[in-house]
């Protein structure tokens, strides 16, 4: 039996990294020119409904059963499954057998404890030359080295909030994980705040 994944989905308020992710994402995705899009842990589908506004098909995946049924409940025209990248990808191939154009992941990566079963997940659901468009929280020397002189690590990886960050990427072990994973890195940066000093990454890779 599969054990739900509860990561405190309340309601269809978007979370606050959506303000400056969101119209990145979407400014990427228009330079691709996809058809179809999958977006890897939907949560309670604030990004799907902007990609659905945006034009494209769009199908979501997400583990937690109460963000399932907020992001059914804002985003009908969505196909919504409940998974995990842990589970099979059958249903999703069945839906679409060639696959999908982009893969999308915004801030998810880093609540896994196995962050290569992301991209095993989102390589296997991808058109051959589809793309994977992943951001996560921004982990290099400057911002680490800011959050430990202002003592801010308590607050930015909060251990005692339930679904936490459990991962911390830098550029290099991101690059690395896609690399590792069938991928090729095409483009990379970062929203918020400045360069060196970023809230989140933004990768770009295709399907190698």
């Amino acid at each position: 039996m599969k054990l739900s994944q509860l990561y405190g989905w309340s309601s269809e308020t978007a979370p606050m990294s959506c303000t400056y992710i969101v119209p990145t994402v979407l400014n990427m995705l228009r330079s691709l020119k996809p058809k179809s899009v999958l977006d890897i842990g939907a949560g309670n589908g604030a990004l799907c409904k902007e990609l659905v506004a945006a034009g494209y098909d769009v199908v979501g995946v997400e583990p937690d059963p109460d963000g399932l049924r907020i992001a059914r409940d804002q985003c009908p025209e969505v196909s919504f499954y409940e998974l995990a990248v842990a589970d099979s990808t059958d249903v999703l191939l069945r839906y679409r057998p060639l696959g999908f154009d982009v893969v999308v992941s915004t801030e998810v990566i880093e609540h896994l404890y196995s962050p290569a079963q992301l991209v095993a997940f989102a390589r296997t659901v991808l058109r051959d030359g589809g793309h994977l468009l992943i951001t996560t929280p921004h982990h290099g020397y400057w911002k680490n080295l800011a959050l430990s002189v202002f003592n801010a690590w308590d607050r930015h990886a909060d251990p005692l909030r339930e679904g936490g960050h459990i991962k911390f990427f830098s550029p290099r072990t991101m690059a690395q994980l896609l690399s590792e994973g069938g991928f090729k890195v095409c483009r990379h940066g970062g929203v918020g705040r400045l360069p060196g000093l970023w809230k989140s990454m933004v990768v770009l890779a295709v399907k190698a």
